[in-house]
């Protein structure tokens, strides 16, 4: 099998000493959405641009439908679009002028220009305003039209860097129905870059998690969260006095999975927190150990997010601490 995506022990290495990726393996299937998530610094970034040819690694291989990312340059070029955080598109110009400047840098033959330029346009959902000024557009818009440049050559695969990035929900919503409805169509692989977990949720098939330079856990978003457990307690503590004897303790008993300590937050889990809440509660106070307040909720992508990568929000059902 020919995957989209193939990554062997890739290891970057900045000036000589930084480490930006430390022998990263991924696959990456045909026609899939595939999540990539890690904290800020943690290699996202790194990753898609030699995936995308713009960086070498300093040592491994990587593959986009079979070409060697190094070797093959020029071929995988021909057959990816990319879509950087950065804004890339020019202000003083028109939606439609935005795309004919780059259909002439993909080489689009003149004579298919403006079907091809049309059918991007419908595929964002942006033909209504394809010849205002790109500086009237809103955010939203804007990152369409950005997306709608990178899908004229009808890439086989689309990298997105935050491709939602301080866009607000329905703007959100919007882009990522676009882009639904064009993968369906043409059977584009989408890998993309994101620090909103709702949209790793709903929208992709495989989930990698990346930390310092590693990955630390891949699978569905399903999978992902039935391997913290079937539900979390969250503990507000009134002091952030749980050592690791403490942590121990509680790790040691039966009925629980696992135990993460974040600032004055303590995150158990747990089978059954109805069985469980009362015997952990028992044990914090033969510690001495006080909290505010106890949330319990199922796990999320966020829960998991915290517990290999170190970064979450909560949602759940609460409980009054004393």
């Amino acid at each position: 099998m020919v995957y989209a995506i193939e990554a062997k022990q890739l290891i970057k290495i900045y000036n000589g000493k930084i480490k930006a990726l430390d022998g990263v393996d991924l696959t990456v299937n045909p026609a899939e959405v595939f999540a990539f998530l890690g904290p800020n610094g943690s290699g996202k970034t790194t990753l898609m641009r030699i995936l995308t040819t713009q960086f070498k690694p300093t040592f491994g291989e990587a593959y986009i439908f079979g070409f060697n990312v190094v070797r093959n340059d020029a071929e995988v070029r021909r057959i990816i679009g990319y879509v950087p955080q950065e804004t890339s598109v020019w202000a003083d110009i028109s939606g439609f002028e935005n795309l004919l400047i780059y259909s002439k840098i993909y080489g689009v033959p003149s004579s298919k220009r403006k079907r091809i330029i049309w059918d991007a346009l419908q595929s964002m959902g942006i033909e209504d305003i394809a010849n205002d000024m790109t500086k009237t557009y809103s955010g939203g818009m804007v990152r369409r039209l950005e997306i709608a440049c990178a899908l004229i050559i009808k890439p086989k695969i689309l990298f997105l860097d935050e491709p939602t990035i301080g866009l607000d929900p329905s703007a959100r919503k919007a882009v990522w129905e676009n882009l639904t409805s064009f993968k369906k169509e043409y059977g584009t692989t989408v890998f993309f870059n994101t620090h909103y977990m709702d949209e790793a949720d709903l929208y992709s098939d495989e989930i990698a998690i990346i930390n310092k330079g590693r990955i630390v856990k891949s699978g569905t978003a399903s999978e992902l969260k039935q391997s913290l457990g079937s539900e979390i307690l969250q503990l507000y503590l009134k002091d952030n006095n749980v050592d690791e004897r403490v942590l121990r303790n509680i790790r040691g008993l039966n009925f629980v999975s696992d135990v993460i300590l974040h600032d004055s937050q303590l995150d158990i889990v747990v089978e059954d927190v109805e069985i469980a809440l009362p015997l952990i509660i028992e044990a914090l106070r033969g510690e001495g150990i006080s909290f505010e307040k106890i949330s319990s909720s199922r796990p999320t992508l966020d829960d998991v997010f915290l517990k290999y990568a170190g970064a979450i929000h909560y949602h759940g059902r609460n409980y009054d601490g004393q």
